[in-house]
């Protein structure tokens, strides 16, 4: 009959924990180098019913990042998340001069020139116009 011997702890910790502990700290130091985006509100409107917020912002992420505005609807005064899903966004900094027709409508006004990005008709139930 063969015998069987057991792994000691020792080496189980030794095996499980210290490369735990490397990765981890290699993820650590790469998050530092990775530069994270910063979020600029420009103007905060809120809807007549009070359901939404309709914000207004930019986002750069690094020196390099190109002027944008975006539009996003949160929830009444909720601060701006970094990773905020806009449903209009344009190549320029500009303001969208929005207003609410309705607590299910609003309207934008594009830039001319600007590249769109994104612009979706409706969001969370609410229609968007663009002039």
């Amino acid at each position: 009959m063969a015998s069987i011997t057991k792994f000691p702890l020792r080496a189980w910790l030794l095996f499980t924990t210290l490369p735990a502990l490397v990765i981890g700290g290699a993820l650590w130091l790469l998050a530092d180098a990775v530069p994270g985006c910063s979020v600029t509100e420009h103007q905060r409107l809120p809807a007549p019913d009070g359901k939404f917020d309709l914000v207004t912002f930019s986002r750069a992420c690094g020196e390099d990042t190109p002027a944008n505005t975006q539009a996003a609807l949160l929830p009444p005064g909720d601060a701006i998340p970094d990773d905020v899903a806009s449903f209009l966004s344009v190549g320029a900094a500009t303001d969208f001069a929005a207003r609410w027709i309705a607590a299910d409508a609003l309207e934008m006004t594009l830039p001319a020139d600007a590249h769109l990005y994104r612009h979706d008709d409706a969001v969370a139930g609410v229609t968007v116009t663009y002039r």
